[in-house]
């Protein structure tokens, strides 16, 4: 039976908190959206009255219904969670006497698969009607269809084979499980980034070599000065899904290579496409990506331990319903606490993504030696993919991995005139 005591106010506590702040920041973003501040003056040039009216409803909508989305999501999982499923799931699979770690992989796997039913319908909305209505979504019913059978399929295989080892580490593994879960959590998580491009994205996408082989020639020639080698120059069928932009890097070691969505390279000429791929070779090149994996293997590796301090803790699962500390179990209650923590140290994260940023910026103006085309590529990329010109500072400060567009190009104005 849940006990109400002290853990369990602390965990409401956060839990009701995350959701408080979430409301609050969404609505002091709409409604300055609401009230119809400028454009900007870096995009006069490029978005009339017609294309702003269009952001505005397009982030009013789908604002708008991604915090209901998530605020039903987060509530249903309180109910479900004071009324005592989990601790009736854990009997049910107890009953089935199949040992810890496959105790556990059935745990997590209803659990994955009850959340992807419960949140089907809302992403069918979003994709069939947020996103159609804009103009956005390309993508047909059996094309999603299939989408969501595959990545269910390669999320219960890659997740299926990841919770058996980590249980096995947690349930067999000793006093120092929690150091060799960590190593193999750091791995597991390399081998996905070294895999991504080669074997998983392509179950979803086509990539293929550019055909503007002078557009090639040149992207080339623009990484190899500040010593990248990649894999190859791809073009991605993003079209096939949706109407956004975008540009990515994408591998580690030899799996490396550059990929340009088709839309991008339909809408942008070759000198912003080249200040867009000069700004992700600044990535690469001021180590971005390796401090990322650094930082977070440190913050994993305190996580890990935390976590084994509290894995034999009987209040912890006392509190939530379960009568006796099995590992599975206290992942899952550790992780329901992690959640709110997480959403809370979001501004930290965003504030160190916001600096690499700047410093790709600066290394693709540097590069390009000139700021103009990444200023127009910026323009252009916020145009076609409505983005919002005029967020909230607090909200901005929050949840932004990139700076603000308009302070952002206005800073690469200043670059180019100092």
């Amino acid at each position: 039976m849940i006990q109400f005591h002290i853990l369990m106010a602390i965990f409401l506590v956060l839990f009701i908190s995350r959701s408080l702040v979430r409301v609050c920041l969404n609505e002091f973003n709409l409604s300055l959206l609401r009230q119809r501040p400028p454009v900007p003056e870096e995009f006069k040039e490029t978005v009339d009255q017609g294309k702003y009216e269009t952001i505005v409803h397009y982030t009013l909508d789908s604002d708008r219904f991604g915090l209901w989305t998530t605020l039903l999501s987060e509530g249903t999982f309180l109910v479900v969670l004071l009324l005592g499923f989990f601790p009736w799931l854990e009997k049910r699979i107890e009953a089935w006497d199949g040992g810890p770690v496959l105790g556990g992989l059935l745990f997590f796997g209803i659990l994955f698969l009850l959340m992807n039913l419960f949140r089907t319908p809302f992403g069918l909305y979003e994709t069939f009607v947020i996103e159609g209505r804009y103009g956005f979504n390309t993508m047909t019913v059996k094309t999603w269809a299939i989408d969501l059978v595959k990545g269910l399929v390669l999320f219960l295989l890659i997740g299926g084979i990841f919770v058996w080892l980590l249980l096995s580490l947690a349930t067999y593994g000793g006093k120092g499980w929690w150091v060799w879960a960590w190593l193999f959590v750091g791995g597991f998580e390399l081998l996905l980034l070294w895999l991504f491009p080669m074997v998983i994205a392509p179950l979803f996408n086509r990539f293929e070599p550019i055909e503007n082989k002078a557009l090639e020639d040149r992207i080339r020639s623009l990484v190899e000065k500040v010593g990248l080698q990649v894999k190859g120059v791809f073009k991605m069928d993003a079209s096939k899904r949706s109407k956004h932009t975008n540009a990515f890097f994408t591998g580690i070691g030899k799996s490396k290579r550059i990929v340009l969505f088709d839309t991008l390279l339909e809408s942008h000429p070759g000198e912003e496409i080249l200040a867009v791929v000069a700004h992700e070779a600044g990535h690469w090149k001021r180590k971005h990506i390796l401090k990322d994996v650094v930082l977070a293997e440190a913050l994993s590796f305190f996580l890990f331990y935390g976590a084994s301090q509290f894995l034999d803790w009987l209040p912890l699962y006392q509190t939530f319903g379960f009568r006796e500390p099995r590992a599975y179990i206290g992942l899952f209650l550790i992780g329901i606490f992690l959640g709110p923590l997480a959403y809370f140290a979001q501004p930290m994260g965003g504030a160190l993504s916001r600096r690499f940023e700047r410093e790709a910026d600066d290394f693709s103006i540097g590069l390009m030696k000139a700021s103009e085309p990444f200023r127009n590529a910026l323009r252009r990329l916020a145009a076609d993919n409505l983005e919002n010109l005029n967020p909230h500072p607090l909200y901005a400060w929050f949840y932004f991995s990139h700076p603000p567009l308009a302070e952002r190009i206005q800073r690469l104005k200043d670059y180019r005139s100092e």
